[in-house]
């Protein structure tokens, strides 16, 4: 390539690299240019989002304050800071003076604004100045803390702002909540949050938890009408069922009020007093005087059955309230009422009652058919007038034939062999019979002579001189004292060796009675008696003794008989057939014999409350079985099937083994004994509520209904061999456990035999000596 190419080569690339650069130039110059541009769009836009958060913050009466290192700013509101100043008194509208003079006014205040300064937290408040009340809202944001302050003046002064009244009902005991128009809730209480067991109404909303659905739906009538709803509810509330009376008040700008009252109280003295008025009415329904009961309108409010009856009058009629006048009328036009010449000014006077407060005094109408009414009429305390109508026919009738009846007893008391006397409270001898002269040996004149009781004293004392005797019946006649009255019995032995039982008994009429009975006769029988009664003890001592004695004496030749018997059973080839067969017979027959002579001695042990019972625990299950194999060979020799029925977990019981297994014997016999061949006998245990219940069933011919009564009575059933102890013996070791023994049976189709038996011994069923404890 020559020298001119290399020129034109490198001059081509210089101009090549110039328009690059050119075009780089112009590149970077828009770019910027784009910069600036998309800058000063976004310097607009803040500075007229600035120029909105000072209209919006100067629109609603507030002024906004940065606070940076304990220094104040005016960020926006420089009119609401002015009025602010103004209302806590302050000279100039400076945001540092505004902010000391918040410090200032409460100490509380001052926390509160130092922990905004210091760590950020938010804080609330209100100031009140001379002018006015300041709020206060203070927030952090970054390093600088802000407060929101507003102020309230004029008329506006003494009214809450929003966080105090929304802290107002924040502090109801009662739930109250603002809902929205479908009802739902979207401010609550805490006593509202407190009611639901939820945290937050946030909470509550997922859980779907309300307050009551009713409510909801009272309330978004409410705000369907336009108007206040209210209702009362039941509601069960902290486990109790309560009463809340729920208003719901459409709000201004939107939703709806609802607050709660507890008038549970109210609504329980309501139903008290409802269930009070009931409660009268019907008692003064079931009362024998008729009652009438008119309003302040003078018409009839109640009536009780009585007064109905009393005047023959329909209770349709009655029960449309006819008024005092039309009642009157009515009787008047049946002849029911007293006969009166001039019936309108009788009429008046007693309609002219309702015009006083008094109680009027009782009143007597003869009517014309010839009963007697006493009428009592009294303001009744809900006003109107109260009747009050009683037949007092019987009542005079009854009258005069009292007056008769006390000519007759003092005839009957001078009839009696008993010296009476009664004693006025004065003390003076108010009456006496004959046989009082009789007794003391005082005559007629003597008696009217003394007069009081000191004379009648000065006479009875030659035949009995105890004077103490004396003042104590003194102070029963005399002492005006109703506990000193009280009612005194005794004996005292006079001077002629006479038992005289004396009595006083108070009377209603403030009387005393005074009684003498010459009891010497009777006394002496009573002696007799009670030596009787100490050679019957020292008897049945002897009979005690007699049974221990003999029974003693007869057991050792049975053991003898039994024991001779047995080898007489086992001698196998040596004795014929016939005579093992005998030998048998002496063996059962000594064997019943042994246990009858038990059955005599237990009972007399038991009579004599000397038997004690060994207490254990006993398995149930093994009494039953042991039971069972003492009398499977017997049973299966009158072929009775033995059947044994219990549960697997039928425990223990607190007892005495021996006396359990001696029960289910003798219940077992008696079965055996009562069921024929091919019969079955059961054996059963069960556990009820704090018993075991012993049973023995069988398949026999039953007992007859007039021998069930007494089948637990000694020497029943004798025709079955023994002395007929067996089932007496079963019902008293069954009283002994502290239980009881029940039969049920049907001639024809057996018998069944219940002992319960508590699982715990009841030492108080028992016999005291016994010391059932564990």
């Amino acid at each position: 390539m020559s020298a001119n190419d290399l020129i034109l080569a490198a001059a081509a690339g210089a101009v090549s690299l110039a328009i690059c650069a050119v075009l780089w130039a112009l590149a970077q110059r828009r770019r910027g240019q784009a910069r600036i541009d998309a800058l000063a769009a976004r310097l607009a836009a803040v500075e007229a989002r600035a120029e909105a958060a000072q209209a919006s913050a100067e629109a609603f009466d507030s002024a906004l304050l940065a606070v940076e290192d304990g220094h104040a700013m005016l960020a926006s509101g420089e009119e609401s800071l002015a009025v602010c100043a103004d209302a806590l008194g302050l000279a100039g509208a400076e945001p540092q003076a505004l902010v000391n003079a918040l410090m200032r006014a409460d100490p509380d205040h001052a926390r509160r604004l130092r922990a905004l300064f210091e760590r950020g937290e938010a804080c609330a408040f209100e100031v009140r100045g001379p002018a006015g009340v300041v709020t206060v809202e203070g927030r952090a944001a970054g390093a600088l803390a802000w407060l929101r302050v507003s102020a309230v003046i004029g008329e506006d002064a003494g009214l809450p702002t929003a966080p105090r009244f929304a802290a107002f009902l924040d502090a109801r005991p009662c739930p109250a909540w603002i809902a929205a128009a479908d009802g739902s809730p979207i401010w609550v209480n805490s006593a509202w949050l407190k009611a639901v067991d939820a945290a937050s109404l946030d909470e509550a909303a997922l859980r779907g938890a309300a307050f009551d659905k009713a409510a909801d739906a009272l309330a978004s009538e409410a705000a369907n009408l336009g108007h206040q709803r209210e209702a009362l509810r039941w509601l069960s509330l902290g486990g109790r069922r309560r009463a809340f009376q729920i208003t719901a008040q459409p709000l201004d700008g939107g939703g709806v009020g609802v607050w709660t009252e507890d008038v549970t109280e109210l609504e329980e003295m309501r139903e008290i007093l409802k269930r009070n008025v009931e409660g009268h009415d019907e008692t003064l329904n079931h009362i024998a005087d008729a009652v009438a009961i008119f309003g302040e309108g003078k018409r009839l409010m109640f009536h009780n059955t009585a007064f109905a009856e009393l005047w023959s009058l329909e209770p349709a009629w009655l029960g449309e309230r006819p008024t005092h006048a039309e009642v009157l009328d009515r009787l008047r036009q049946r002849r029911r009422l007293p006969e009166s010449a001039d019936y309108a000014k009788w009429k008046a006077a007693e309609l002219n009652r309702y015009e006083h407060l008094d109680a009027a005094p009782d009143d007597l109408w003869s009517l014309p058919d010839g009963r007697t009414l006493r009428v009592v009429r009294q303001p009744h305390p809900m006003g109107g007038l109260l009747l009050l109508f009683s037949d007092i026919t019987g009542e005079l009738k009854l009258k005069a034939q009292y007056n008769g009846l006390i000519q007759v007893q003092q005839a009957t008391l001078d009839k009696l062999s008993d010296a009476v006397a009664v004693f006025g409270s004065d003390g003076r001898l108010r009456l006496h019979n004959e046989a009082f002269e009789t007794f003391w040996k005082i005559t007629p004149q003597q008696l009217q002579a003394a007069g009081d009781f000191e004379g009648v004293v000065e006479l009875c004392i030659p035949k009995l001189h105890d004077m103490g005797f004396w003042r104590e019946l003194k102070g029963r006649v005399a002492d005006p004292d109703p506990g000193a009255r009280s009612p005194m019995t005794g004996e005292v032995k006079t001077s002629d060796s006479r038992i005289v039982a004396y009595q006083s008994r108070p009377l209603p009429d403030g009387a005393t009675l005074a009684a003498f009975t010459d009891v010497t006769d009777a006394r002496r029988l009573e002696s007799a008696l009670a030596a009787r009664e100490a050679a019957l003890t020292e008897a049945q001592r002897l009979k005690r003794d007699f049974v221990g004695n003999v029974s003693y004496e007869l057991r050792t030749p049975l053991t003898t008989i039994i024991g001779y018997s047995e080898l007489l059973e086992r001698s196998g080839e040596a004795l014929s057939e016939r005579g093992r067969s005998h030998a048998a017979a002496v063996k059962s027959a000594a064997t019943q014999l042994a246990r009858s002579i038990d059955d005599v001695l237990d009972m007399a042990q038991i009579d004599a409350d000397e038997m004690a019972l060994d207490l254990a625990d006993v398995n149930v299950a093994d009494v039953l079985l042991a039971v069972t194999s003492r009398w499977q060979p017997a049973a299966e020799a009158a072929r009775i099937s033995l059947v044994v029925e219990r549960p697997d977990d039928i425990g223990l019981i607190r007892g005495d083994a021996r006396r359990l297994g001696q029960i289910l014997d003798h219940l077992v016999e008696n079965a055996l004994g009562q069921t024929p061949a091919d019969g079955t006998v059961t054996l059963a245990a069960r556990k009820a509520l704090g018993e075991i219940q012993l049973q023995v069933s069988d398949t026999g011919r039953g007992i007859a209904f007039h021998v069930q009564a007494h089948i637990f009575d000694r020497f029943i059933g004798r025709e079955r061999g023994g002395p007929g102890l067996g089932l007496a013996l079963v019902k008293a070791l069954t009283e002994l456990h502290g239980g009881w023994v029940a039969l049920e049976s049907e001639p024809g189709a057996g018998a069944t035999f219940t002992c319960h038996l508590p699982e715990e011994a009841q030492a108080s069923a028992a016999q005291p000596e016994l010391g059932l404890t564990r």
